[in-house]
């Protein structure tokens, strides 16, 4: 089962200096962190604040293509969680047929958001995501979900939603 979610904003990781995206329900009860890299940050971040470019980002690229094909994004699914990654699934509609892309979830999140298609996390995942072992990528710090909890609106600077 799918949980609808939205981009709540983005962050760093501030053990790592890991750009974070943080995806929260739309009850807002559940939180999904899923660490990034910083040029699918940056092309969230462009599009959160809705800065507009004279040339088109990679994602602003995929979106034209598709827009001029005739392809629609339906939906994007966040749908597993395997040693600390995450995996995602882009649906897309062409003339009635369907087609289901493997991506990166971050990948699949700039262009969600470029294309106005909803976020759906695998309630798996977001059960997963509560365990994440941290202690792999840090030794001895502290576990970054403690600080996530901690988090208010206010934490996530110009990038909140």
């Amino acid at each position: 089962m799918f949980r609808e979610m939205k981009v709540s904003g983005l962050t760093v990781d501030p053990f790592t200096n890991t750009p974070i995206v943080l995806l929260k329900d739309l009850e807002e009860k559940e939180v999904v962190p899923i660490w990034i890299g910083f040029f699918e940050a940056s092309a969230i971040a462009t599009q959160l604040e809705k800065v507009q470019l004279s040339r088109p980002m990679t994602h602003d690229l995929m979106k034209n293509l598709l827009d001029t094909l005739g392809i629609a994004v339906i939906k994007i699914e966040v749908n597993d969680l395997r040693e600390n990654t995450f995996y995602a699934i882009i649906h897309l509609d062409m003339d009635g047929t369907h087609f289901a892309i493997d991506a990166r979830p971050s990948d699949s999140i700039a262009l969600a958001l470029r294309t106005n298609a909803p976020i759906y996390v695998h309630e798996e995942v977001i059960e997963k995501s509560r365990k994440i072992d941290l202690r792999q990528q840090k030794e001895g710090e502290e576990a970054l979900d403690e600080l996530l909890e901690g988090l208010s609106s206010k934490d996530f600077g110009k990038y909140k939603m």
